[in-house]
Protein backbone atom coordinates (compact mmCIF):
# COMPACT_ATOMS: atom_id res chain seq x y z
CA UNK A 1 0.00 0.00 0.00
CA UNK A 2 1.14 3.70 -1.04
CA UNK A 3 0.56 6.67 1.41
CA UNK A 4 0.91 10.16 -0.16
CA UNK A 5 0.84 13.04 1.63
CA UNK A 6 0.20 16.46 0.28
CA UNK A 7 1.24 20.07 1.77
CA UNK A 8 2.15 23.57 0.61
CA UNK A 9 -1.57 24.62 -0.10
CA UNK A 10 -2.69 27.77 0.90
CA UNK A 11 -3.88 31.48 0.38
CA UNK A 12 -1.61 33.61 -2.16
CA UNK A 13 -2.29 36.74 -4.19
CA UNK A 14 -2.89 36.27 -8.25
CA UNK A 15 0.34 36.45 -9.96
CA UNK A 16 2.27 34.75 -6.72
CA UNK A 17 3.79 31.57 -6.33
CA UNK A 18 3.38 28.38 -4.37
CA UNK A 19 5.26 24.76 -3.74
CA UNK A 20 3.22 21.56 -3.43
CA UNK A 21 4.73 18.94 -1.86
CA UNK A 22 3.68 15.16 -2.37
CA UNK A 23 5.67 12.75 -0.23
CA UNK A 24 5.04 8.96 -0.76
CA UNK A 25 5.85 5.99 1.39
CA UNK A 26 6.57 3.68 -1.52
CA UNK A 27 10.06 1.65 -1.41
CA UNK A 28 10.25 1.92 -5.04
CA UNK A 29 9.14 5.69 -5.66
CA UNK A 30 11.94 6.25 -8.88
CA UNK A 31 9.62 4.05 -10.45
CA UNK A 32 6.12 5.25 -9.92
CA UNK A 33 3.91 7.80 -11.94
CA UNK A 34 3.15 10.53 -10.36
CA UNK A 35 0.63 13.25 -10.63
CA UNK A 36 -1.17 16.15 -9.85
CA UNK A 37 -5.32 17.01 -10.34
CA UNK A 38 -7.06 19.29 -8.77
CA UNK A 39 -10.84 20.31 -8.67
CA UNK A 40 -12.57 23.62 -8.26
CA UNK A 41 -15.48 24.07 -6.54
CA UNK A 42 -18.67 22.78 -8.27
CA UNK A 43 -16.26 21.21 -11.41
CA UNK A 44 -14.88 17.76 -12.21
CA UNK A 45 -11.16 16.92 -10.93
CA UNK A 46 -8.75 17.38 -14.20
CA UNK A 47 -5.10 16.80 -14.69
CA UNK A 48 -2.44 19.22 -13.85
CA UNK A 49 0.37 17.73 -14.56
CA UNK A 50 2.11 13.99 -14.59
CA UNK A 51 5.40 12.27 -14.72
CA UNK A 52 7.57 9.42 -14.64
CA UNK A 53 10.26 9.26 -17.44
CA UNK A 54 8.62 12.09 -19.58
CA UNK A 55 6.78 14.69 -17.79
CA UNK A 56 2.89 15.95 -19.56
CA UNK A 57 1.26 19.30 -18.71
CA UNK A 58 -2.57 20.74 -19.00
CA UNK A 59 -2.66 22.89 -21.58
CA UNK A 60 -3.77 25.49 -19.24
CA UNK A 61 -0.75 25.30 -16.67
CA UNK A 62 2.10 24.78 -19.28
CA UNK A 63 4.50 27.31 -18.57
CA UNK A 64 3.21 28.62 -15.42
CA UNK A 65 3.86 25.03 -13.51
CA UNK A 66 6.73 22.59 -12.86
CA UNK A 67 6.72 19.27 -12.07
CA UNK A 68 9.92 17.71 -10.03
CA UNK A 69 10.97 14.83 -8.20
CA UNK A 70 13.24 13.92 -6.10
CA UNK A 71 13.78 10.33 -5.55
CA UNK A 72 16.00 10.45 -2.41
CA UNK A 73 13.24 11.75 -0.45
CA UNK A 74 10.53 9.94 -1.88
CA UNK A 75 8.84 13.40 -3.12
CA UNK A 76 7.12 14.82 -5.63
CA UNK A 77 7.16 18.39 -6.40
CA UNK A 78 4.49 21.24 -8.17
CA UNK A 79 5.93 24.15 -8.50
CA UNK A 80 3.63 26.83 -9.66
CA UNK A 81 4.13 30.17 -10.87
CA UNK A 82 1.94 33.41 -12.14
CA UNK A 83 -1.05 32.21 -10.09
CA UNK A 84 -4.38 33.30 -11.56
CA UNK A 85 -7.61 32.74 -9.52
CA UNK A 86 -8.97 30.24 -11.56
CA UNK A 87 -6.21 27.99 -10.52
CA UNK A 88 -8.37 27.89 -7.16
CA UNK A 89 -8.92 24.65 -6.13
CA UNK A 90 -7.87 21.35 -4.07
CA UNK A 91 -4.90 19.34 -5.60
CA UNK A 92 -4.80 15.92 -5.13
CA UNK A 93 -1.36 14.15 -5.81
CA UNK A 94 -1.91 10.31 -7.11
CA UNK A 95 0.32 7.82 -7.87
CA UNK A 96 0.84 4.26 -10.26
CA UNK A 97 3.00 1.55 -10.28
CA UNK A 98 2.86 1.30 -14.06
CA UNK A 99 1.24 3.90 -15.98
CA UNK A 100 2.23 7.63 -16.49
CA UNK A 101 -1.33 8.67 -17.27
CA UNK A 102 -3.27 12.15 -17.84
CA UNK A 103 -6.81 10.10 -16.95
CA UNK A 104 -7.28 9.65 -13.26
CA UNK A 105 -8.73 6.41 -13.27
CA UNK A 106 -5.33 5.30 -14.06
CA UNK A 107 -3.76 5.75 -10.41
CA UNK A 108 -4.57 3.30 -8.01
CA UNK A 109 -2.99 5.66 -5.39
CA UNK A 110 -4.35 9.15 -4.07
CA UNK A 111 -3.35 11.89 -1.19
CA UNK A 112 -6.18 13.69 0.67
CA UNK A 113 -5.56 17.05 -0.71
CA UNK A 114 -4.60 20.23 -0.24
CA UNK A 115 -6.77 23.50 -1.06
CA UNK A 116 -5.14 26.63 -2.94
CA UNK A 117 -6.81 29.82 -3.05
CA UNK A 118 -5.58 32.63 -5.45
CA UNK A 119 -7.31 35.76 -4.48
CA UNK A 120 -7.82 38.75 -7.46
Amino acid sequence: QVQLVESGGGLVQAGGSLRLSCATSGRTFGLYAMGWFRQAPGKEREFVAACRYSTYYADSVKGRFTLSRDNAKNTVYLHMNSLKPEDTAVYYCAADETTLSRTQRDYDYWGQGTQVTVSS
